[in-house]
């Protein structure tokens, strides 16, 4: 029989042991003898009030090598120009401009949660003319505005773009998007949203993924934490928290706890297919019921070959193409029915599907075929 080693009291093995059970608590039992992924509370729902805010600002972009706008083109781009001339003392009424290295564009940033005066937030800059490339370029004063109207930002500075154009009268070489950069840390933040965390009477969670299983299952881990009776579930969005004892005043540590909580998450039985591009993710949960499939190909070719017919020599014809069609219908070798489905995993219900041999755009097919048969327990949404 194992013994502890003499520098070990029985009361150190006891808070080892304690230490082990209240671990297991935490982490909860595994389902099925399989272990299970738990995923922290701060990954699954968003608070109310800390979240970011979209601005957007309209500027000029100076200094580009003639790759701007063509002010012929892009009027907004010359009455812009001529507005900034004149708030800087020159005067430009009544004159034609004709400068290629300037270039209107949109400017976009998010506002981080309580932003502070004097914060960094980076800036995305995308050309609204016909400029060419915004490389080499710097961004003069712009205003950022909300939703609202207020202008909370200012952002300038000189551009960073990851793509270039290169070209000549016979070819043109482009890489990435030339007409879009970013500028880091390239606005400030110059009013700050009015929001105190430490006055509302509770926090609100909103799950990104809704459903009622993972609501249930955050409110019943920060019961846990907190005591019975804190969290409810409003809706499958919703969960709730009420603020007392000593996290009164004290918000920003109570999130800060239910962050670090872990559940295991909960979803729909879903497939989702592309047709555009083919691409086909089918999730953990899926279950098809056993069905027998089989998938032919019937391909028709189309071979055109005109030919031309000429008169005899010094006949009075004329030389005439005579058009020629070849059609050719060939159907694939009839495959014997595949068993796909049953109270099976992930990986055999894959497997069962590429024992068809077929590529992704006829799978798409026989996924909705599955579907119409009633045999496919999940959602089919296709994008």
């Amino acid at each position: 029989m194992p013994r502890f080693p003499t520098d070990v009291t029985w009361a150190a093995a006891r808070a080892i042991i304690a230490g082990a059970l209240a671990l297991l608590a935490v982490l909860g039992p595994p389902a099925g003898g399989t272990a299970v992924a738990q995923t922290r509370v701060k990954d699954l729902v968003t608070f109310d009030g800390v979240r970011r805010n979209q601005l957007v600002g309209y500027g000029l972009v100076v200094g580009l090598n003639g790759t701007g706008d063509r002010l012929i083109n892009a009027p907004f781009t010359e009455q812009s120009l001529k507005g900034m001339m004149e708030r800087l003392g020159i005067n430009t009424r009544g004159e034609t401009l004709r400068t290629r290295n300037v270039a209107a564009v949109m400017v976009t940033a998010s506002l981080p949660p309580f932003p502070r005066q004097g914060t960094a937030v980076d800036v995305a800059v995308s050309a609204l003319g016909d400029a060419t490339s915004l490389l080499g370029g710097t961004l003069v004063v712009t205003p950022l505005l909300g939703a609202d109207g207020e202008a909370y930002a200012v952002a300038q500075g000189p551009l960073s773009v990851g793509g270039f154009s290169a070209g000549g009268a016979a070819a043109t070489v482009t890489k990435g998007v030339p007409t879009t950069a970013r500028i880091a840390n390239g606005a400030i933040v110059e009013r700050e949203l009015k929001f105190a965390l430490n006055d509302i009477g509770a926090v609100r969670m909103a799950l990104r993924n809704p459903d009622f299983t993972t609501a249930n299952r955050i409110a019943d881990a920060v019961n846990g934490r907190l005591g019975a009776g804190n969290a409810r579930v409003v809706d499958l969005t919703t969960v709730d928290v009420r603020i007392g004892g000593a996290y009164t005043g004290n918000v920003s540590r109570l999130i800060g706890e239910i962050e670090q909580l872990h559940v295991r998450p909960d979803a729909i039985a879903r497939v989702v297919v592309d047709e555009r591009s083919g691409t086909i993710v089918i999730g953990d949960d899926v279950r098809v019921s056993r069905v027998a499939i089989t998938q032919g190909n019937l391909t028709v070719r189309v071979v055109e070959t005109p030919q031309v017919s000429q008169p005899q020599p010094f006949s009075n014809g004329q030389t005439v193409v005579v058009p020629r069609t070849d059609i050719q219908v060939q159907e694939g070798n009839g495959r014997q029915f595949v068993t796909v489905g049953g109270n099976v995993s992930l990986q055999q219900l894959v497997n069962g599907l590429n024992a068809l041999g077929v590529g992704p755009r006829d799978m798409v097919a026989i996924l909705q075929a599955i579907k119409a048969a009633g045999a496919l327990h999940a959602d089919l949404e296709i994008i």
